[in-house]
């Protein structure tokens, strides 16, 4: 089996490897190709990436290339996990619009549009050349933001399926906190990338006895702590959401305390330039412990998990990943993505049923739904107008001279990046 990964110089990488050489019973990968234009990054990694597996006696053969065509042809799955602009392009996403009192964030609100607008042509066209070079494979999407993301490649008509870690870190996280193995822990997991909610949790199977309740009374402080969220927030809403729900429950909290400290990107490159130099000593042949400080916890075991079950391999037959809502959201349309449990074959993600979702986060979906498609829309065809549009429609701005100063924001530090622009 060959897997190829766009965006193989990523300091992300090593993560995914370890999980690729603990876990070869249930995903045998015969070749490991690691793609990517920047050689300074490329052949720390894939140096590393060698080592891992030749430490856990892995056979397979991971070999580096910054040619595409080369490096895809004959892929069973492509995984990809670029980032168009690198951290610089984050940290503009994560400062400019605190000039407008808006959070800046590299997913959410402005700065999640301006990271869309600049990757989805990328992903595109790359997903273009792996369809003429090998139509059959499967591209699996890690690439923020995700849902935009896989919305534009599943349209385009691409075999693929989008990929987060926040399920499988709650998965992890409750199961600890309950003492039980992670594999007994289902969760009730609903809403959009990064717009997601825990309703149940429930131990030894899909219809097992939700303990969130219990969880939360025992455990309320802790989960809360984690999430930066006020314990009594969780206790009234009987739900634990995911860490991006701060940007929309406590909007100005965080919009201050960005502003007071330097930026989440400037955080990750120095730690990146800390990463590559170590991974480019040869003694070192495991991920280092400074790596789970990069964020992505649990990444390779969903990405192996994931692409085991695509590919007719041991994988859970059960995962919660990013796909079409094909009606499973009635109040959303059919071609919406959404982040669900869902039924994952050789034949792609199907949505498994859920319970009705309560007009509270409903209508944020709903909401947040409708900016993803103006997003797209932007994204595809370019233009000032489609951005603004874009930007009104999100529930974080909504007003028109917010928007105003926030096209004109993102346009200038983006241009290079925008053939349009």
């Amino acid at each position: 089996m060959k897997l190829a990964v766009v965006g193989g110089g990523s300091t992300y990488t090593p993560e995914l490897v370890d999980g690729f050489a603990r876990l070869r019973d249930t995903l045998p990968v015969g070749e490991l190709v690691l793609i990517d234009p920047a050689a300074d990054r490329l052949e720390p990694v894939g140096g590393l990436a060698r080592r891992i597996f030749a430490k856990q006696g892995h056979d397979g053969r991971v070999t580096t290339t910054s040619d595409l065509e080369a490096g895809v042809d004959g892929a069973d799955a492509v995984l990809l996990q670029l980032r168009v602009g690198g951290q610089a392009a984050r940290h503009q996403d994560e400062t400019w619009p605190l000039e407008c009192g808006c959070v800046g964030q590299e997913t959410t609100g402005a700065g999640g549009l301006a990271k869309a607008l600049r990757t989805v042509p990328v992903v595109l066209d790359i997903a273009e050349r792996v369809r003429r070079s090998n139509p059959r494979a499967w591209i699996i999407d890690f690439t923020n933001p995700v849902g935009i993301v896989t919305r534009a490649l599943l349209r385009a008509g691409h075999r693929a399926v989008g990929l987060c870690n926040v399920a499988i870190g709650f998965q992890r996280r409750f199961a600890r906190l309950l003492g039980v193995a992670p594999d007994a822990v289902h969760l009730d997991h609903v809403g959009l990338n990064h717009l997601t909610w825990e309703r149940a949790v429930r131990l030894g199977g899909p219809d097992g006895e939700d303990v969130l309740p219990k969880l939360l009374a025992a455990h309320g402080d802790t989960i809360a702590g984690d999430l930066r969220l006020p314990r009594a927030l969780l206790d009234r809403l009987g739900v634990v959401p995911s860490y991006y729900l701060r940007y929309f429950y406590a909007h100005d909290e965080v919009v201050r305390e960005l502003g007071t400290k330097p930026s989440r990107a400037a955080e990750v490159a120095a730690m990146e330039r800390e990463l590559l130099a170590m991974y480019g000593d040869p003694a070192l042949d495991e991920k280092p412990e400074l790596l789970a400080r990069r964020g992505g916890a649990f990444y390779s075991e969903a990405a192996v998990n994931l692409a085991a079950a695509l590919l007719g391999g041991s994988g859970p037959g059960t995962q919660v990943v990013n796909t079409v809502n094909r009606g499973t959201l009635p109040f959303l349309p059919d071609d919406a993505v959404i982040e669900v449990p869902a039924a994952v074959d050789t034949e792609g993600a199907v949505p498994l049923p859920v319970p009705a979702l309560d007009p509270l986060y409903a209508g944020l979906v709903a909401h947040v739904t409708a900016y993803e498609d103006l997003a797209l829309r932007a994204a595809l065809h370019g233009g000032r107008d489609r951005v603004f549009t874009a930007l009104l429609a999100h529930p974080l701005i909504g007003q028109y001279a917010l928007a105003d100063g926030l096209t004109d924001r993102l346009i200038a530090h983006n241009r290079e990046h925008l053939a349009w622009a």
